[in-house]
């Protein structure tokens, strides 16, 4: 493009290689370090080549540090969902699926509209010895029509991640926001049996697609006993 701005011509360049299959999805594109020499540009051009790319939902940068939930110490892929990453853990958990229904509600702090219908899936995970619940899931899933026949039909394989792939709805890039939930409700206590008033962790988290419309806002509640968060520098 005539007159563009250098980092607007990378952005340009490096979309096109992975539109074109040049880089596949899933592969790593190259350091900053790389892209400054590649293209004998300055770092912060290069970093805002890259902030092009991920509003479009290309890519994910995660800016010299990432950030993954863990459960026993194992860090759990996101992209794979969670029922794949905790069933190969030693500790032996089964889920209970409290709620899976279709309704019009309020989601705070994101851009979906007030009342606006969605698909509810309330998940108990729980461990199998003692009965106790280890994370309680709370998904709320914008609607659309496609979704119509999970709730006849259940989720595939139990797993949220899958059933949203079977129906085209691709995660491309995500935010997760983790705090602490200073005392468990009654109501929360009672359905994870266990005593109202304990610490426990929150995760937020917010998927998108690569149109970057949401697909997935998901509050959980998780024992953080064996939940965590890893991160790396």
């Amino acid at each position: 493009m005539i007159g563009a701005s250098k980092s607007v011509r990378i952005a340009q360049t490096l979309e096109s290689e992975i539109r074109t299959g040049m880089i596949n999805r899933g592969d790593a594109l190259a350091s900053e370090n790389a892209l400054v020499k590649r293209f004998s540009v300055s770092r912060s051009t290069v970093r805002k080549s890259l902030e092009m790319l991920s509003s479009k939902g290309l890519i994910i940068t995660k800016s010299g540090i990432g950030s993954f939930v863990t459960f026993g110490g194992i860090t759990i892929d996101d992209q794979a969902g969670w029922t794949l990453a905790l069933s190969s853990s030693d500790v032996q958990l089964s889920t209970r699926v409290l709620r899976l229904e279709r309704e019009r509600m309020d989601l705070p702090g994101t851009e979906i509209p007030l009342g606006s219908d969605c698909l509810v899936i309330d998940r108990l995970r729980y461990l199998n010895n003692t009965g106790t619940g280890v994370s309680l899931e709370r998904s709320r899933v914008p609607w659309r029509d496609v979704l119509e026949d999970v709730l006849q039909g259940g989720l595939k394989d139990g797993s949220l991640n899958t059933t949203l792939q079977m129906h085209g709805l691709m995660v491309a890039s995500g935010a997760e926001w983790a705090g602490v939930v200073p005392a468990l409700t009654a109501d929360d206590a009672a359905l994870m049996g266990r005593k109202a008033g304990e610490a426990m962790l929150r995760l937020r988290r917010l998927t998108r697609s690569e149109d970057r419309s949401i697909i997935e806002y998901v509050e959980s509640i998780l024992d953080p006993d064996l939940f965590g968060l890893h991160m790396e520098f």
